[in-house]
């Protein structure tokens, strides 16, 4: 190896270059300079003339990884370029296959590759023509089943009864069928197809399958921790001639298993490939020593890894600070103000991050910076009131503010869909504009004549119904409970739960958490100004500012502050992974948490909240068990007095887990039973709940009975300054304002 290509790396990586011949795994920690090893490994066995540029296969996961690849191999040999190997990501390799042997597919070789929108147009189509109706079984709930079946290389014929689902009462592989059928067709596929397709065609043909293997000496693959089974059939096949296959990742950074990726791709690299030399890329250029041992004692409680040690030289560095907040608000308050404190002293707010568990969180971190004035940024996704579903449910409400709102009406009269077409919607404006009136009035004009057709005119007497409802619900109702009641009857909700997209749990999440967001104002009207304000702090991306975004966003990013904020049990770790994948899923939560912590360099922050608001109420919260798991040498636990009041008695008296003195970490037995409930993907925590201390402001106390026009009689539960949670005697748990209900002596 030439010297020039030596400089700087350390013996692991020198190791992992000039290891060239037989499989080679790279065990690459965060932040240990994988790509600088992988890179010059590209380099090395070019320059050396271990094989010509045709002869190399370099996957990567993203277009901008590969450019830079090509870029910095260039750099190393003194070229302008490196032209002729194949680099690129998985499915640009493969459809650069599959154009060359498209007809052993039964394509050709002009195939078109679909988009996701062609894609889901084209499920429909099938779903139509086999009489499947569309609002029992989503379509988009028939896509996201098909592309789990690919990502697992099944072909129709080869989705057993095990792997079908209770789409469309069992219909779902006979669907797949039909619609590979009308794919070739069109002679067309979609991204599933271009590796599902490239292993067929090389488990059916071995002269095919020979041709490449003897072209490819030297395969290297980086993030092999995310790779799908697919993409793990589709590289052991090439791999199997000269076995010169080097995959480079991290087995404690597998992250991505709700979208196909498979961990044990990596933890049996040895099993599949025997002799692999192992190269442990170990010490870290990144985070400081307290970080490191932090992020090692969390992952250590997983069982399911192949395990490494990061080290570094130099300072230990700050402890990773563990906070304890009232709620949600202190929490993003507290965020805040350390941000401002921060940047006084003059840190970069580039250089900060808040990493969330889910998107919902990030609501309230944006309504605190918009109040400070401190500028921010969401990666990853849109702001809070940006997303599609807030603004869809948002317009729900506007138009019931003000029926006036036309842009709110042509936003969502036809969501969920309810058979208005574009012909209506034309009719609609042509009678508005004519008689100088809002949509709305139009539509109830319209509903009493026939301009037109019966199913149209039937689904508007039906939407402007509902609002007529909705506007007597008004009178009497809070408006949290209000809105949750318009989501609810109007489908809307109903229309999440049924999709089985990937990013329909996350949408539910966000409309509860609007929601919550309601409960903080005094009327409905308030709430949509504070909305308005807060969407027109448009962003500047020339200012220097915080990044907010998912624990997910973030792998492959470095910070100098990083804030992981809602560390509490059903949060994070998500009680959805719980439920779903028990053991595995809780090991990739804490796998999650390991890649925020290695994100930070030289802070990472730590919070959890005593409370959450949860779809209107209160609910106690429990500290996350990875807070237990960080080592306490690489720790130091943080006490809020200001919030808590002056004494422990306020963070727990004996009723869930919190800090005897401020300091060590006491863990009640009923949060060690909550906690063991939780392994079993069971939480309780109604016997923790807990009164907010914010003002009482409602005149009632809890136990007093009082009596609700609409609801009846009922028990105060909780108070909330004027907001009380009462148990009817026959309406269950409702939220209310105070003002609509007497005590029940008083009720005539």
């Amino acid at each position: 190896m030439p010297p020039a290509f030596s400089e700087g790396l350390n013996e692991a990586q020198r190791n992992a270059v000039e290891q060239l011949e037989g499989p080679v795994l790279m065990l690459a920690g965060a932040g240990t300079g994988k790509t600088k090893a992988l890179t010059t490994r590209l380099a090395h066995l070019l320059y050396s003339g271990r094989a010509a540029p045709g002869q190399l296969l370099a996957v990567t996961f993203t277009n901008k990884a590969a450019r830079e690849m090509k870029e910095r191999v260039a750099e190393l040999l003194g070229r302008p370029s490196v032209e002729g190997w194949w680099l690129g990501t998985f499915h640009a390799l493969a459809a650069r296959i599959l154009r060359r042997e498209a007809e052993a597919v039964g394509l050709k070789s002009n195939f078109t590759i679909l988009d996701s929108d062609d894609q889901l147009r084209l499920l429909k189509q099938v779903m139509q023509a086999e009489n499947i109706d569309e609002k029992a079984w989503p379509p988009r709930a028939l896509m996201s089943i098909i592309e789990r079946w690919k990502d697992r290389a099944l072909t129709p014929d080869r989705v057993s009864s095990e792997d079908s689902s209770e789409f469309a009462g069992g219909r779902a592989p006979t669907l797949y069928a039909l619609y590979q059928r009308r794919l070739k067709e069109l002679n067309a596929c979609d991204f599933g197809d271009l590796l599902m397709h490239c292993v067929s065609l090389f488990q059916n043909n071995e002269e095919v399958l020979r041709r490449y293997q003897e072209q490819f000496r030297y395969l290297l693959v980086d993030e092999y921790q995310d790779t799908n089974i697919a993409q793990y059939l589709w590289l052991r096949l090439l791999a199997q001639k000269h076995r010169n296959i080097c995959c480079v990742g991290d087995d404690d950074q597998s992250i991505y298993g709700w979208r196909g990726a498979e961990v044990g791709n990596i933890l049996r690299f040895e099993q599949d490939f025997p002799g692999a030399h192992i190269v442990r890329l170990e010490r870290n250029y990144r985070s400081t020593p307290n970080i490191l041992g932090a992020a090692s004692g969390l992952i250590s409680h997983n069982a399911g890894r192949l395990g490494k040690t990061l080290w570094t030289d130099g300072d230990q560095g700050e402890p990773v600070r563990v906070r304890g907040l009232w709620d949600g608000e202190a929490e993003a308050r507290f965020v805040g103000d350390e941000i401002e404190a921060l940047q006084t002293k003059g840190h970069a707010l580039s250089e900060i991050a808040i990493l969330v568990r889910t998107g919902a969180q990030t609501r309230e971190f944006e309504e605190r910076f918009v109040t400070l004035g401190l500028p921010y940024r969401v990666v990853g996704g849109p702001r809070f009131y940006e997303r599609m579903e807030i603004r869809d449910a948002l317009a729900y409400l506007r138009l019931l503010v003000s029926m006036d709102n036309d842009l709110a009406f042509e936003r969502i009269c036809n969501k969920p869909k309810r058979g208005l077409g574009e012909a209506a919607l034309k009719t609609l404006h042509e009678v508005a504009r004519a008689g100088g009136l809002s949509l709305f009035d139009a539509a109830r004009r319209l509903t009493e004549t026939d301009e037109l057709r019966p199913q149209a005119r039937r689904a508007l007497k039906s939407f402007i119904g509902l609002f007529d409802k909705w506007r007597d619900d008004m009178l009497q109702m809070p408006h949290p409970e209000l809105a949750e009641t318009v989501l609810e009857e109007s489908g809307y909700t109903d229309m999440w739960r049924q999709d089985k997209s990937i990013e329909a749990p996350g949408r539910l999440e966000n409309l509860k958490e609007l929601i919550d967001a309601l409960a903080e104002f005094e009327t409905l009207a308030g709430f949509l100004e504070h909305v308005s304000l807060v969407m027109d702090n448009l962003e500047d991306t020339s200012q220097d500012q915080v990044s907010v975004m998912t624990l997910h966003a973030a792998k492959g990013l470095e910070f100098e502050t990083v804030f992981l904020p809602g560390w509490e049990e059903g949060l994070f770790p998500n009680q959805r992974a719980l439920d779903e994948q028990a053991l595995k899923g809780l090991e990739e939560e804490r796998r999650l948490a390991y890649v925020g912590l290695t994100r930070a360099k030289v802070r990472a922050i730590v919070s959890f909240a005593a409370n959450r608001r949860l779809y209107g109420s209160w609910a106690a919260a429990i500290p996350s068990r990875f807070i237990d798991e960080l080592p306490e040498e690489h720790k130091v636990q943080e006490s809020d007095q200001g919030l808590y009041g002056a004494s422990a008695q306020a963070w727990g008296g004996g009723r869930f887990g919190g800090f005897d003195d401020w300091g060590e970490t006491r863990v009640s037995p009923g949060m060690m039973r909550a906690r063991e409930r939780a392994s079993d993907k069971v939480i309780d925590v109604q016997a923790q709940s807990v009164e907010k201390l914010s003002p009482n402001t409602a005149g009632y106390a809890p136990k007093a009975r009082v009596f609700h026009r609409k609801f009846g009689y009922g028990t105060v539960d909780m108070v909330d300054g004027d907001r009380l949670t009462i148990r009817f005697d026959h309406g269950g748990e409702k939220k209310v304002m105070a003002s609509f209900v007497v005590p029940a002596d008083e009720a005539d």
